[in-house]
């Protein structure tokens, strides 16, 4: 009986793998580059510059030792740079990092956008990104459509041109499942422990996937 507690205790404990995977590459992007592109400002570090809440407060002391931009088609939310993903206003070669969350599912062409991605980013350059896979549909009107979902294979295809791809699930199969169902929406966490118990936490059937990429 006691170690079966143990157990159950560490899995209430745990960290998610999306968390852990999220933070580890982010801290990596922002403590290893210096010049950082932000395409669309998803990250939201500046309110000002995206129409969302502030986020992720735990990477400002890295703002004060990098070049971080955010990069955007519009210039409504004030971006640093007014470009679009398909055709960057940005040299060859000439940025360290880039992040790219929940935008390629927004874009017409998102192949082309990896292409002129992986252009713009020195060797070595990281790259961060965040799609939807099993997910509602989330237009804005007025600024973007939605036009597509990514399974872990099409990811991997876009990204082949990189040399290095890590890719993590953000939602195990029941709590995927459960997060497309209006009640159970903002009520994911019990499942997503269940997913862990079953041993589904890692499933290919997933909300979303995280990944990271070096040129």
């Amino acid at each position: 009986m006691v170690s079966v507690h143990f157990s159950m205790k560490n899995i209430f404990k745990k960290d998610r793998p999306r968390d852990t995977f999220f933070r580890e590459k982010i801290t990596r992007i922002f403590s290893e580059k210096k010049y950082i592109v932000d395409i669309g400002g998803g990250l939201r570090l500046d309110p000002t510059k995206n129409n969302r809440k502030r986020e992720h407060e735990w990477v400002d002391p890295y703002l004060k030792t990098v070049k971080y931009v955010v990069l955007d088609e519009v210039p409504d939310y004030k971006p640093d740079i007014v470009g679009d993903v398909h055709n960057l206003p940005l040299l060859d070669n000439s940025v360290d990092a880039m992040i790219c969350m929940h935008l390629l599912e927004h874009v017409e062409e998102p192949q082309k956008a990896m292409k002129e991605i992986h252009r713009v980013l020195k060797p070595g350059g990281y790259l961060y990104v965040d799609v939807p896979f099993i997910f509602y549909y989330h237009p804005m009107k007025g600024y973007y459509k939605d036009y597509y979902r990514f399974t872990k294979d099409g990811l991997e295809y876009m990204a082949r041109d990189f040399t290095t791809i890590e890719i993590q699930n953000v939602r195990g199969a029941l709590s995927t499942v459960m997060n497309m169902l209006p009640f159970f929406s903002r009520r994911t966490k019990i499942f997503e422990i269940i997913d862990r118990v079953i041993n589904k936490e890692n499933s290919e059937q997933t909300g979303a996937h995280r990944m990271f990429c070096i040129k």
